[in-house]
């Protein structure tokens, strides 16, 4: 059996899996935290147990030459790794598909880093340490923005002089295509005309954003140029008067860097609840009748509700709502009370099946009657990841 080692780099971690390209779990999975600091640690999930050990050497390097380690150490396991798949947040309008990274691929991560500066770079980086560490073997690098080029001009151009679009490549990209991408080729599988249908799927964590799927192809998304854009986020604020920046500059007497900082460290479900930025501990401070707590989780579904409303008008019916991601999974106060606003819609959520949705599975939450079917899908970007990987492998070994 052939396994990928799956690869997803931050400016601060590195999460890994080693997968073999089917829904088995993975084989290893595990991160590496606090990377730059002196406290930085790895982690390591095998078998059910988890074990975490000091990093001696406190980069990206260090980490990912302690996944080596591990691997080579546990020879009896008999791992066949044949590829490393990245994770790459921003492709801009260079990469469409997912692709063999060569020197000219590395060379396009790194120009579209202006976009993502912190993303981007740290790819680059576990790129070139993955590569001098795991260099016999193919790399592949699988883009976020990737799902999303098959929007219309209309829909990813901002209204702003064209110029500036031909000139510096302004314009929405989206993000959490890889999610979607998956999301929608799950749903093909659920029945037999689902794969040319029209859904809408909100992808729904720290991070959230919705999107518009006609037959398999991403027609609108929320985010924009960079993830900023778009839903209420766990510390983004999402999309707001762009004059705002200018306001809270001048008002904290701040330079516009720091104002931006506010936007996508500061806000969001942390900003309005002044509790935190993870929605677990929100519903359970609205639970115990926190007024804030129930005030941010509210602008979260009214905000998420108004963009799949927004991305809808792309499409010529609904015939699916997907949730997905953490939030989206695993909260049935989340889901309730955005359904309740696309009511308009007729949507209509069974209340009880969407209580007892279990944990990791697929479950249909909508009522009877409704037209439009609601699901909970749980994504596995990783295994997309694998699976483009492979994918790309056999495709270089037949030519």
């Amino acid at each position: 059996m052939q396994q990928i080692l799956v690869v997803n780099c931050g400016s601060s971690s590195l999460k890994f899996a080693i997968m073999d390209g089917t829904d088995n779990p993975p084989i290893l999975e595990g991160i590496a935290e606090r990377l730059g600091s002196e406290h930085s640690a790895i982690s390591f999930k095998y078998a059910g147990n988890k074990t975490v050990q000091a990093l001696h050497d406190h980069d990206h390097r260090g980490a990912v030459t302690a996944i080596k380690h591990w691997i080579d150490s546990n020879t009896d396991l008999a791992l066949n790794i044949v590829g490393v798949g990245h994770r790459v947040v921003h492709g801009g309008e260079t990469f469409s598909n997912s692709v063999v990274i060569d020197s000219e691929v590395l060379s396009g991560i790194e120009q579209c880093a202006r976009f993502a500066p912190l993303h981007n770079l740290a790819h680059v980086k576990g790129i070139e340490v993955a590569q001098a560490l795991f260099g016999d073997i193919p790399h592949v690098a699988v883009f976020d923005t990737a799902f999303h080029q098959t929007l219309e001009a209309d829909q990813y151009l901002y209204p702003i002089p064209m110029r500036l679009y031909r000139e510096h490549h302004f314009r929405k990209y989206g993000f959490h295509g890889t999610s979607y991408r998956y999301i929608a080729q799950k749903l093909a599988t659920l029945g037999s005309d689902f794969a040319l249908q029209n859904t809408l799927v909100a992808h729904l964590g720290n991070g959230a954003s919705v999107c518009a799927i006609k037959a398999g192809h991403s027609v609108d998304t929320s985010m924009g140029i960079t993830p900023l854009e778009g839903l209420m986020m766990g510390t983004r604020s999402g999309s707001l008067d762009p004059s705002l920046l200018a306001f809270i500059s001048d008002a904290e007497k701040i330079s516009m860097k720091e104002a931006l900082d506010i936007l996508n460290k500061d806000s969001g479900l942390k900003g309005i609840s002044e509790i935190s930025n993870d929605c677990r501990t929100i519903e359970t401070a609205q639970a115990a009748g926190d007024d804030r707590a129930e005030l941010a989780l509210n602008m979260f579904a009214s905000r998420t509700a108004k963009h799949l409303a927004s991305v809808a008008t792309n499409l010529e019916s609904v015939d699916h709502i997907v949730f997905t991601g953490g939030i989206g999974e695993n909260s049935p106060v989340i889901r309730a009370k955005i359904c309740q606003r696309l009511a308009m819609m007729g949507i209509h959520l069974d209340l009880h099946a969407n209580q007892i949705s279990p944990r990791g599975e697929v479950s249909l939450i909508s009522e009877n009657h409704c037209k439009t079917n609601i699901w909970v899908i749980p994504t596995n970007e990783e295994l997309l990841i694998a699976q483009d990987t492979l994918s790309l492998i056999e495709s270089s070994a037949s030519k």
